[in-house]
């Protein structure tokens, strides 16, 4: 493997563990969770109030939900995955 090859693979496997530890949160991302997920949720509920229930219904909660989770994972990384 070329010098460059291995830093590469290095830095791969740098940013692997970054993404994959645990980011304990610090007292300045808390309220940005909670606020994260009081919108979530508010959107979730106008979504089971406005529409029928059906497929279409769950999926668009099933991407609220993820949409709070990839956003706060964004809080927890500090914007670098």
């Amino acid at each position: 493997m070329s010098e460059s090859a291995a830093l590469l693979a290095k830095l791969a496997a740098e940013r692997l563990d970054r993404l994959f530890m645990y980011h304990a949160p610090t007292p300045d991302q808390l309220p940005k969770y909670e606020d994260i997920r009081a919108r979530g949720r508010e959107l979730a509920r106008v979504i089971l109030e406005l529409c029928p229930p059906g497929e279409d219904r769950e999926v668009a909660l099933r991407k609220v939900r993820e949409a709070v989770m990839t956003a706060n994972a964004s809080v927890a990384l500090r914007g670098l995955a």
